[in-house]
């Protein structure tokens, strides 16, 4: 019989794991949305740039925030690091739509 708190902490890693798998497709979406407006003219209004920053706002706090288990695997924290460098690319891509009106 394993000990509750086996079972807790093996919880506790799969909703980790889930929670930084959200994060990262919501990153990509994000990704993808700000690439459409760099194709097309016109889309960044000041108000959806101000949207897009805010929502790149989130994610980042989320990341950064983030507190890895502390037996996390590599593979984990390489992916955090992975995800912050993405959401400060972001900030970039951003950037670059919003200047380009």
């Amino acid at each position: 019989m394993s000990m509750p708190k086996d079972e807790i902490y093996k919880e506790m890693q799969k909703a980790w794991r889930i929670y930084l798998e959200s994060l990262e497709k919501s990153l990509t979406l994000l990704e993808g949305r700000i690439r459409e407006a760099r194709e097309m003219a016109g889309i960044c209004k000041s108000e959806w740039c101000a949207a897009t920053e805010h929502v790149i706002d989130d994610l980042s706090n989320s990341l950064f925030s983030i507190s890895e288990p502390r037996d996390s695997s590599r593979s984990d924290s390489r992916r955090i690091k992975e995800l912050r460098r993405q959401v400060h690319d972001l900030y970039a891509d951003c950037r670059l739509v919003y200047s380009s009106v």
